[in-house]
C-alpha cells in the first residue's frame, strides 16, 4: 500500500512546492479581464483546443471540428495522429497496412490499453480482417468512424474517477455535434468528393451530409447526418512468411555437397502479393435533444455505420523448400547451381532452369499461388443511447446514460492453392534496403505441376459478434467546504457479450480437378515495387467468389475455435475539485468489480466446453493538480492507478493438440491488467494562439498480458477426459512504459501558424514469463512501441483561402506475432496536405491529399537483416465542394 500511494505523494509535493511562485489571485484578475472575440477557421479551432487545454484541471488534448474540416481527415484516426502522445497504425494487428489509419493508441502502449467512446459511453465494433476478428481485441477500428461525426475529440491523458475503467494508458472521448449548439435555427452542411486511389488507379465518389433543426425558443431540436464514402485500394508488395534454417531434412543433398549451408538461415517463402479490395463506408446519426424546462433535459442518439469490405488477396510465391527436399521426401532434391552466405543467412541461390538429369521433378515445383477471396466481408457498428440531465436544486444535480452498442466482424474465406510445374528461379536478397530480387521462369502462365496434389484449398466462415448494455448516474453537489467546493460521484453497470462463431469449409472433390478451376485467369498490374515479379498469373474476384460458392460447403462448427465471453462490470466513485489557493485539481477514487465468464475449448464433435469464471475487485485512486506560475505559465502533476482488461482472443481463442496434449491461444484467467501511472508537466501559452509544453510520464504494469509457456486443463476429444496441455498461451507480466512529449504551437502572424509535437517512448517487459520471448530470446518489447515519433504543421489562412501540410514520422515498433515470428513495422513517415478555397461564405472547393509522399511501408523479424514484408498503397487525393446554408 506504502508503494502505490507513493507517485501520488510525489505529485502533491511538486505541485504544492511549484505552487508557492504562483498566486491565486493574479490568475483569477487574468480571466475577468479577458476580452471574448469570436473567429472561424484554423486559428479560431487552434485557439479553442489551447483554451480547453489549459483550463482543464487534468491534462487533456483537444481537437475541434473546424481543425478536422481543413485537413485530409477522413477518419478519426487521421486527426488524432497529430495528438502529441498519439501514435496510429494502418492496420488492426500483423496485417500490414492498408493506407487508413486504423488503431489509436497512447504513450507508446498497445491500442487495446487506450479506451475509445462516443459522447462519454462505450462503443462496439467489428473487423472484416479475419485475423482480427478471430484476435478479439478490445480496441476499436476507427475506420468505422468518418471524420464528419466530430464534433470535438478530447483526449485524456491522465485519469480521474468519473472516466470509464478500460484506458490504462488513457481515453480518448469523440464527442459529435449536438442539435442544440448550433447557431442557426436551421443548418444545412454536406460535401461531395471524389478520391483518387493511385494504387488502383481509380476513382470513387464520396459524400455527406448533415441537417439540424432546433425551435426559436432553443429547448428542442433535432439532427440527422448521413455519410456514404467509397475507396478503391490496390495494395502490392512482397512478403516473406517463412524463415527457417537449412537441415538436412528440407536440403540433403545440398548439405551432402555444401556442409557450410547447414543451420543457415533462409527464406522459404517468398511472395508477390496483390490485395485489392472495396471499401464502402456508409450510415448516418440521428439526435433529438429537448429542454422540458430549466431544471431537466434528455439528449435521444442513434448511430449506425457500415464498412463493406470485399477482398481477394494473392500471393505467388517462390518456395524453394520443395525442390531442396524433393518434395519432403528426405531422400535428396535438386542442388541450387549457385548459392551465397553472409553471417548467418543464405543471401542469394539459384536454380538449374531446367529438372536435373536424373531426378523426377513432376512434384518438385518451387513455386505456388495462394488465392484468397473475401466476398461479402464487412464490419458494422450501432449503439442508441438516451442521455439526460436533471436540477434537482441550487446545488445539487443529476446526469445519466442508458443504451445498448452492439458491433460485428465477418469475413468468408475462399481459398485456392496452386502449386506450379519445375522452372529455373532465383532469390537475391536485399535486406530491408529494398524488396529481394525474385525470378521463377513460369510464373506469367497457370502451368500447375504435373503430378499429384497440384491444388490445395481451404474455406472458413466467421463471425464475431460484440455487444454491451450500459446504464450510469452521476451527481453533482456544489459543496460549502472551500478547499474542495464540488464534489462529483456515481454508479456504472455494463454487461458486455462477445461471441465468436467459426465454420469450417469443406471443398467438393470436384473443386480440385483442373477442369474446374476458377474460369477468369488474368495477370497482376505492373508492381511499382523494385525487383518483385512482374505480372504473375491470378484469378479475378469474380471468378473466386464464383468458384467458392459453387464447390465449398459450409456445414460444421470449428466449436475448437469459437468462444463465448460474458463480462459484468459495476463501479461507483467519489471525487471532489480541488482549490487550495495556488494549486487548483481534482482527487477521487473508483472501484471497480470485474465478473469474466469464458466458454471455450470445446472438443470438434460437441458444444460442450470449458467453462471459466474469476471476479476481480480493483480500487483506482487518482489526483490531477495544476498550478499557475505568473499569468503564462501552467504546471502540472498526476497520479493514478488505471485499468484495462484482457482482449477477448487472449481470454478465450484457442487451439489444441489432443495427441501431444499442447495447444496454443487464450488465457481465461487472465488478470486485468493493471498500471500505476505518473505525469509531470509544463506548459507555456507564452503569446495567443501559442504554447511551448512539455510532459514527462511514467507507466508501470503488474499485470501486462504477453504471451509464454503454462499449464492447463482441457477435455481431450481423443481420450475423452479432462487432461492437463503445456500451453503457449497469453499470460500476466511485468512491464513499464516512461517518455516525454513536447509540443510547440505557434501563431506566426498575418495568417500564418506553425506546430509540432515529439514523443519518446521507452516500453518494456519487466519479468521474463516462462517460454516466452522475453525470456527465451531476450527480446522485451512491448506492442506498438514507438521510441519516437513526431509531427510537424504549417498552416496559412485567410477569408478566401487556406492550406495546411503536414509531415507525420514513426519509429519501428512491435506489430505482433505470426506464425511464431515477431513482426516489427519499420520506421514510416506520412506526408498529407489541404487547400481550400471559399467561392462564397458557404461555399468551398476543397484539394486534399494523403500519403502524398508514397511511403513505402516496411517491416522485419527479429532482425533487419530478414524482412517480413513490403507494401505500397499509393498517394490519395480527394476533390471536391464543401456547402453549408
Amino acid at each position: 500500500m506504502k508503494r502505490n500511494l507513493t507517485p501520488i505523494a510525489t505529485a502533491v509535493a511538486i505541485l504544492i512546492t511549484s505552487g508557492g511562485i504562483a498566486h491565486a489571485q493574479q490568475a483569477g484578475d487574468q480571466s475577468k479581464d479577458m476580452t471574448v472575440v469570436t473567429v472561424t477557421g484554423v486559428r479560431a479551432a487552434l485557439e479553442q483546443s489551447l483554451n480547453q487545454k489549459r483550463n482543464s484541471d487534468s491534462l487533456v488534448e483537444v481537437i475541434t471540428a473546424e481543425d478536422v474540416g481543413k485537413m485530409p481527415d477522413k477518419s478519426v484516426a487521421d486527426s488524432l495522429q497529430r495528438v502529441p502522445g498519439v501514435s496510429v497504425a494502418t492496420a488492426g494487428g500483423a496485417e500490414g497496412g492498408f493506407g487508413e489509419n486504423d488503431r489509436v493508441s497512447l504513450k507508446g502502449t498497445p491500442s487495446n490499453l487506450t479506451l475509445t467512446t462516443l459522447n462519454g459511453h462505450t462503443v462496439s465494433s467489428g473487423d472484416w480482417y479475419i485475423s482480427n476478428i478471430t484476435g478479439g481485441g478490445r480496441s476499436v477500428s476507427y475506420s468505422m468512424f468518418p471524420s464528419e461525426l466530430i464534433g470535438r475529440v478530447t483526449v485524456h491523458k491522465s485519469s480521474q474517477a468519473n472516466l470509464i475503467e478500460g484506458g490504462a494508458a488513457g481515453n480518448v472521448d469523440i464527442e459529435t455535434r449536438k442539435p442544440l449548439n448550433f447557431k442557426k435555427p436551421f443548418t444545412l452542411m454536406g460535401s461531395i468528393e471524389g478520391v483518387y486511389s493511385e494504387g488502383a488507379k481509380k476513382t470513387d465518389a464520396q459524400f455527406s451530409a448533415l441537417a439540424n433543426w432546433k425551435n426559436e425558443a432553443n429547448n428542442m431540436g433535432v439532427l440527422v447526418q448521413l455519410f456514404d464514402e467509397k475507396r478503391t485500394l490496390r495494395r502490392m508488395g512482397q512478403e516473406f512468411l517463412w524463415w527457417d534454417k537449412v537441415t538436412p531434412g528440407t536440403a540433403p543433398d545440398w548439405i551432402r555437397a555444401n556442409p557450410e549451408v547447414e543451420g543457415k538461415y533462409l527464406s522459404l517463402l517468398t511472395g508477390s502479393t496483390l490485395f485489392q479490395q472495396e471499401r464502402e463506408r456508409k450510415g448516418g446519426m440521428i439526435d433529438v435533444q429537448f429542454k422540458v424546462n430549466k431544471d431537466f433535459s434528455f439528449d435521444i442518439n442513434g448511430f449506425y455505420t457500415r464498412l463493406d469490405a470485399d477482398n481477394i488477396n494473392a500471393n505467388f510465391m517462390l518456395a524453394p523448400y520443395q525442390p531442396l527436399s524433393n518434395n519432403w521426401s528426405g531422400v535428396g532434391g535438386v542442388v541450387p547451381s549457385n548459392y551465397t552466405i553472409a553471417g548467418n543467412q543464405i543471401t542469394s541461390i539459384t536454380f538449374p532452369s531446367a529438372c536435373p538429369t536424373g531426378l523426377n521433378c513432376a512434384n518438385m515445383g518451387p513455386s505456388v499461388q495462394d488465392i484468397i477471396a473475401r466476398p461479402g466481408s464487412y464490419s458494422d457498428s450501432k449503439f442508441l443511447n438516451l442521455d439526460w440531465q436533471w436540477r434537482a436544486n441550487s446545488s445539487l444535480s443529476f446526469k445519466g446514460q442508458v443504451g445498448s452498442t452492439r458491433g460485428t466482424g465477418y469475413a468468408r474465406d475462399y481459398g485456392y492453392e496452386a502449386w506450379l510445374a519445375y522452372a529455373g528461379n532465383s532469390l537475391t536478397m536485399h535486406g530491408l534496403s529494398a524488396p529481394a530480387t525474385v525470378t521463377v521462369d513460369n510464373a506469367g502462365t497457370f502451368n500447375p505441376r504435373t503430378g499429384a496434389d497440384f491444388f490445395g484449398g481451404w474455406a472458413s466462415d466467421v463471425k464475431a459478434e460484440d455487444k454491451e448494455t450500459y446504464g450510469q448516474v452521476d451527481g453533482t453537489w456544489q459543496a460549502p467546504w472551500g478547499a474542495v467546493p464540488t464534489v462529483y460521484f456515481g454508479v456504472r453497470a455494463a454487461k458486455h457479450d462477445r461471441d465468436l462463431t467459426w465454420l469450417q469449409g469443406t471443398i467438393a472433390p470436384a473443386g480440385g480437378l483442373l477442369a474446374n478451376r476458377p474460369k477468369g485467369l488474368t495477370n497482376y498490374p505492373t508492381s511499382p515495387l523494385d525487383n518483385v515479379l512482374q505480372r504473375p498469373w491470378t484469378f479475378t474476384p469474380e471468378s473466386m467468389k464464383e468458384w467458392g460458392d459453387t464447390y465449398v460447403s459450409f456445414n460444421q462448427h470449428a466449436y475448437q475455435s469459437e468462444f463465448q465471453i460474458r463480462e459484468k462490470a459495476t463501479a461507483a466513485y467519489v471525487m471532489g475539485d480541488l482549490d487550495l489557493g495556488r494549486v487548483q485539481g481534482n482527487f477521487g477514487v473508483r472501484f471497480v468489480r470485474t465478473e469474466i465468464d469464458v466458454a471455450n475449448g470445446s472438443p470438434n464433435d460437441v458444444w460442450n466446453p470449458v467453462r471459466s469464471s474469476n471476479t476481480y475487485n480493483d480500487f483506482l485512486p487518482s489526483i490531477n493538480l495544476k498550478t499557475n506560475v505568473g499569468q503564462n505559465v501552467v504546471l502540472r502533476a498526476a497520479a493514478s492507478r488505471t485499468l484495462a482488461r484482457p482482449d477477448f482472443g487472449a481470454l478465450g481463442a484457442l487451439s489444441l493438440n489432443d495427441l501431444t496434449f499442447s495447444g496454443s491461444g487464450g488465457n481465461p484467467n487472465l488478470k486485468p491488467i493493471m498500471s500505476n501511472n505518473l505525469d509531470v508537466g509544463a506548459e507555456w501559452y507564452f503569446m495567443p494562439k501559442s504554447l511551448l509544453g512539455a510532459n514527462i510520464y511514467n507507466m508501470n504494469m503488474g499485470s501486462y498480458v504477453t504471451y509464454g509457456a503454462s499449464t492447463a486443463q482441457f477435455f481431450n476429444n481423443s481420450t475423452k477426459t479432462v487432461t492437463t496441455y503445456n500451453m503457449s498461451a497469453a499470460l500476466n507480466t511485468k512491464a513499464r512504459v516512461r517518455g516525454i512529449e513536447l509540443q510547440y504551437v505557434q501563431d506566426l502572424g498575418n495568417g500564418f501558424g506553425f506546430n509540432a509535437n515529439y514523443t519518446y517512448a521507452d516500453g518494456e517487459e519487466r519479468a521474463k514469463a516462462p517460454k516466452s520471448a522475453c525470456a527465451d530470446l531476450g527480446d522485451c518489447s512491448m506492442i506498438g512501441t514507438s521510441k519516437n515519433s513526431y509531427n510537424a504543421s504549417v498552416f496559412f489562412e485567410n477569408d478566401r483561402f487556406s492550406a495546411r501540410v503536414n509531415y507525420s514520422f514513426r519509429s519501428a515498433f512491435l506489430n505482433g506475432l505470426d506464425r511464431n515470428s515477431a513482426i516489427y513495422q519499420d520506421d514510416v513517415s506520412t506526408v498529407s496536405a489541404s487547400v481550400n478555397y471559399n467561392l462564397t461564405e458557404n461555399l468551398t472547393l476543397s484539394l486534399e491529399g494523403k500519403d502524398l509522399n508514397d511511403p513505402l511501408l516496411k517491416s522485419y523479424a527479429s532482425t533487419k537483416d530478414q524482412p517480413r514484408a513490403f507494401y505500397k498503397n499509393g498517394k490519395q487525393i480527394f476533390f471536391g465542394v464543401r456547402g453549408k446554408i
